[in-house]
């Protein structure tokens, strides 16, 4: 009797064992900070579980204060979940299974590749290991720096920690601090409005363009995405800045109450850099205009760069998204600095934003059935958590457990992509049949 042929088992794809192992990784946070050493008092499994969230997915939105709540080990718990859930948990895991000797096959490979973002697999070592030294050398720099700021006021020890703490937390553009009012103590800091936003900044351009500014130091000889990337974040800051001293200058709850012109500039300048989801504050954003708020939900969706520690559809989306839509009028191709943009990227962009905003706005449909709050203050919300941003008008904090189960489902799918999301819906089986082209009336 002939035996039946084996079934052939396929492994996951990436996207979905991408997904998978940072759900185990926030399980294993919510496990620890769930421990009895891990806070100053009990706190339920769904204040675990947003905490681990919101620390793997480098979001920042919090429903404990983690100054007070937490442990001095429920804090270094946090860190360790911000900088691995940062960096990228596929660049620890494979850099350290290369230095013990193990062979990475291209299995492990094609998942590294969707955690750091790219199109294809040249070279992914190389990226993993840039994104660690640049890592290691930047958090160095800013521990030294923001040493210098809360060693003086809180001793050595403590400042110490303090500066550890922020440094990892801003680079890695999660928005955790030790405070409950963030780092508005330090609004007219020099060092503070310097040091933190140009954490910020680095780690929100991507390694790859970190590396290639390092090594070409050249406009003419960066890449494509580089330069769009650089020229989007430019105009992006820039914009947000003026954008938001003109909306605020003269409002008696934020910039309208402090005493001099530089600090107000220092406090626009700190605003519309940590929208593109950094997470920290030196203002009470619960009481900024309206029309402010909007500014920085668009910023918060943005977000940062491809292959970086920051959030949102990413610099190069938006930049290529208007490219496109120039290049229709034109009836053109998509093109920048004598590059054509591929249709395949074009139809990228669109699929992206597409599942972005269809899910941020089903998030923003069941959060508003389950709290009846105000509606822009819940919109924030939700586009900090899906930017994994961590900016707050204080609406998280008041959420039923139906709503604090959609923010961590919109800050999960923030870090991990939308396109995982998509990936599940859509086939691996390729089309037989082309169909003629049909036309359908668009506008």
């Amino acid at each position: 009797m002939a035996r039946k042929p084996r079934r052939k088992l396929f492994p996951p794809a990436p996207p979905v064992l991408l997904a998978a192992l940072y759900s185990s990784l926030i399980l294993l946070g919510t496990a620890l900070l769930m421990l009895p050493i891990g806070t100053t008092r009990p706190i339920s499994i769904g204040d675990a579980l947003f905490t681990a969230t919101s620390a793997v997915t480098v979001t920042g939105l919090s429903v404990v204060d983690a100054g007070t709540d937490l442990t001095l080990f429920g804090q270094i718990v946090v860190l360790v979940l911000i900088q691995i859930g940062g960096v990228g948990l596929m660049t620890f895991a494979v850099l350290l299974l290369s230095t013990l000797g193990v062979r990475i096959g291209t299995p492990s490979r094609n998942v590294l590749r969707e955690d750091l973002n790219q199109g294809t697999a040249h070279d992914l070592m190389g990226l993993a290991g840039s994104v660690l030294r640049i890592s290691l050398v930047v958090e160095a720099a800013g521990l030294v720096v923001l040493a210098t700021v809360f060693v003086p006021e809180m001793g050595v020890v403590r400042g110490l920690w303090y500066a550890l703490f922020h440094t990892v937390s801003a680079f890695n553009n999660a928005g955790f601090g030790l405070r409950a009012d963030s780092l508005a103590p330090w609004v007219a800091n020099p060092v503070i409005n310097i040091a933190v936003p140009a954490l910020f900044m680095i780690g929100g351009l991507g390694f790859v363009v970190i590396s290639e500014l390092v090594e070409k130091r050249r406009w003419r000889t960066l890449s494509l995405h580089s330069k769009l990337m650089l020229l989007g974040s430019a105009f992006l800051t820039i914009g947000g800045m003026i954008a938001f001293a003109v909306l605020e200058w003269t409002n008696p709850a934020t910039l309208g109450g402090l005493e001099t012109t530089g600090a107000k500039v220092t406090a626009s300048w700190f605003q519309s850099v940590t929208t593109r989801t950094a997470g920290f504050s030196t203002l009470d954003l619960a009481h900024i205009h309206d029309s402010t708020a909007l500014v920085m939900i668009s910023l918060m969706l943005v977000g940062g760069g491809s292959a970086s520690t920051a959030g949102g559809i990413k610099v190069t989306t938006l930049m290529v998204a208007l490219l496109a839509t120039v290049a229709f009028f034109q009836r053109s191709a998509p093109n920048a600095f004598g590059r054509r943009i591929g249709q395949e990227q074009v139809l990228k962009v669109m699929a992206l934003t597409t599942i972005a905003m269809l899910t941020m706005l089903s998030g923003l449909f069941f959060v508003s059935i389950s709290h009846d709050g105000d509606f822009l203050d819940l919109a924030f919300e939700i586009a900090s958590a899906f930017g994994t941003t961590g900016l707050s008008r204080g609406a998280t904090g008041k959420l039923d457990d139906i709503g604090r189960t959609v923010v961590i489902f919109l800050m999960f799918m923030g870090r991990v992509g939308p396109l995982t999301f998509g990936y599940l819906l859509a086939t691996r089986q390729p089309p037989r049949v082309k169909f003629p082209e049909g036309r359908v009336h668009l506008g």
